[in-house]
């Protein structure tokens, strides 16, 4: 039988998508990216209510594509909603992410009965993370790698912690096996991927850096890259501990909410402004040509038009690389869902718009700030102008012609110029 994987969501997703992937094959599955497959599995984010929109349409073409495809709901949906079973109404079997160990045993024992089928296991505080390597990633010149999984800090307007249970980490020596079948695959960059990857280690007495240390030992690998990071763990004696590392890329994309103190104490967030601006300036003295890029909600419960505002110059005050930006959304199950003065849809957009705009003309900024330097690039892909595509160490991307096929090399550029999007560089 055929299987797709369709994967909705952050980094963690994709690789625990790569993981049932590997799973099915080994089982004997024939893998058909199709909704034309015998079997779908839909691996789902539940981040902000736009996800779960965007979950249910994926469900529903599903089902309208291959009204006889077998579909598998998995990942942080089901998890958080167990109780909201009318969700899955068009799903045949629905599983969390406790329960993703049993995807292959789960979907022979739906085709010997043909039953629907629920399995969705409460996280425990105890549970240890779940033991999981993967062999490969298709099509890609680096390889993500999840380290650290669960939340402990229950952010007011955050679903995760009830999706992912508390954090756990995988061992360094699981670690370091892994990173080793993959270096021998010939991925030349690692990212390491957790849900709140900084707390990486506290539950085993370890921490990011002991990881990062361990992944840079690796013969093969050339660059280790960290995913999303929750700001206040990043001490000063943990980004040293990076520094010290060549291989280590100095891109720290640090979640930050909200530039305003008082609406990051609403948020339930664990820094203010300014111990978030001091952690940037750590930052920016221990690393040469370092990048910082970052998320920001618009529209948050209670937020004044002053608030807003010294987000606005906050973001403007840090001049970050990237920014996400986005608007509240209301989850059910949270703490900000009941919160007063709620802000009107129409006043986020004009806040999202406006957020937007501050925050790319600083990324304007931030590339400009790139042309004449020399730096390494990793190459991925050949875009249909004819450029190659790639990022340097502190995830700049570079655009570069060359008669020469340049994927899955890191060579060094010169960047010539940059526009609102990427750099322009010559090979040296």
């Amino acid at each position: 039988m055929t299987f797709n994987i369709i994967t909705l969501g952050c980094k963690v997703n994709q690789y625990e998508s790569q993981l049932m992937f590997e799973n099915m094959c080994e089982a004997g599955f024939i893998p058909c990216n199709s909704y034309k497959a015998d079997i779908t599995i839909i691996n789902t984010c539940t981040v902000t209510h736009t996800s779960d929109s965007k979950n249910r349409k994926v469900i529903n073409r599903t089902r309208r594509e291959n009204e006889d495809a077998i579909i598998v709901l998995t990942g942080c949906m089901p998890q958080a909603f167990a109780k909201d079973l009318e969700l899955f109404d068009n799903c045949d079997i629905v599983m969390g992410n406790a329960c993703r160990g049993e995807l292959v045993d789960t979907i022979r024992e739906y085709l010997n009965n043909r039953n629907r089928i629920i399995r969705i296991s409460e996280h425990k505080n105890d549970e240890m993370f779940e033991k999981m390597k993967v062999n490969n990633f298709l099509e890609r010149t680096r390889a993500f790698v999840k380290i650290e999984d669960g939340c402990n800090r229950f952010c007011s307007y955050c679903i995760i912690p009830y999706a992912r249970g508390r954090v756990r980490s995988k061992s360094l020596s699981d670690l370091k096996a892994e990173v080793e079948t993959l270096a021998n695959k010939g991925y030349n960059e690692i990212v390491l991927v957790g849900i709140n990857l900084s707390a990486y280690g506290t539950d085993i007495g370890a921490t990011l850096a002991d990881a990062v240390e361990c992944v840079c030992l690796v013969d093969g690998v050339e660059r280790v890259r960290l995913s999303s990071l929750e700001p206040e763990l990043m001490t000063v004696d943990v980004l040293q501990r990076f520094a010290k590392q060549p291989k280590f890329c100095p891109h720290f994309h640090l979640s930050l909410q909200s530039g305003c103190t008082q609406t990051l104490k609403r948020m339930n967030r664990h820094y203010t402004a300014q111990e978030y601006a001091d952690i940037v300036s750590n930052i920016r003295h221990i690393f040469n040509n370092p990048s910082i890029t970052t998320d920001i909600m618009v529209g948050f419960a209670g937020e004044t038009q002053e608030e807003f505002e010294e987000s606005l110059d906050f973001s403007d005050y840090i001049g970050f690389a990237k920014v996400h930006v986005f608007s509240y959304s209301r989850r059910k199950g949270t703490l900000a869902d009941k919160m007063p003065d709620q802000v009107d849809p129409s006043i986020k957009n004009l806040r999202s718009k406006l957020m937007i705009e501050h925050t790319d003309n600083k990324r304007f900024e931030f590339l400009k700030s790139q042309v004449g330097l020399v730096e390494e690039v990793l190459f991925e892909i050949k875009n249909r102008a004819g450029f190659y595509e790639g990022y340097t160490k502190n995830y700049t991307p570079v655009y570069v012609m060359s008669d020469e096929d340049l994927i899955g090399k890191i060579i060094d550029v010169k960047i010539i110029d940059a526009n609102k999007d990427y750099c322009i560089a010559t090979l040296i």
